[in-house]
């Protein structure tokens, strides 16, 4: 028989939800959530609430729940590539128009994702968040961002 679960004890839960108006699937968070004895309708109403003030409408990002002394906290941690096209202010990419993203956002982006990276040096996190903006197709500063065009 497994003992008996603490509810004084912080447990954090980590579930990957595309923003909208739509609920969390209980499929992936029941089997978390069950044995904590909470209710997986208020905890969907939290997460659907933190998504739309924080408008994250068809972007998918990571949802930290922090559940202690049946509380759950909500808070969301979005990778880069969701921060870069939130910065494009564009949620539908289009194949024949060229986004463009200044190199200050790129920095900004970089500051808020390095404490969730492997790596220490700022410089490389830079490099990643470019590479990121090459892969979704937007410009930053109006050049294409490949290794050699920008020299940080």
């Amino acid at each position: 028989m497994p003992p008996k679960f603490d509810p004084s004890q912080a447990v954090e839960v980590y579930i990957r939800v595309t923003g909208g108006d739509q609920a969390v699937d209980a499929s992936s968070l029941a089997p978390n959530i069950r044995k904590l004895g909470l209710s997986l309708k208020k905890i969907n109403q939290d997460i659907a609430k933190e998504l739309t003030a924080k408008n994250y409408k068809g972007i998918s990002v990571t949802v930290k729940l922090t559940l202690q002394n049946h509380q759950v906290k909500v808070s969301v941690v979005p990778p880069g590539a969701a921060l870069v096209i939130k910065a494009l202010k564009e949620l539908e990419r289009d194949g024949q128009k060229v986004n463009n993203i200044s190199l200050d956002a790129v920095f900004e982006i970089a500051r808020v994702v390095q404490t969730r990276t492997m790596t220490k040096d700022y410089k490389r996190v830079v490099k990643i968040i470019l590479s990121t903006c090459h892969s979704l197709g937007c410009t930053v500063d109006g050049k294409i961002p490949i290794y050699g065009s920008f020299y940080i």
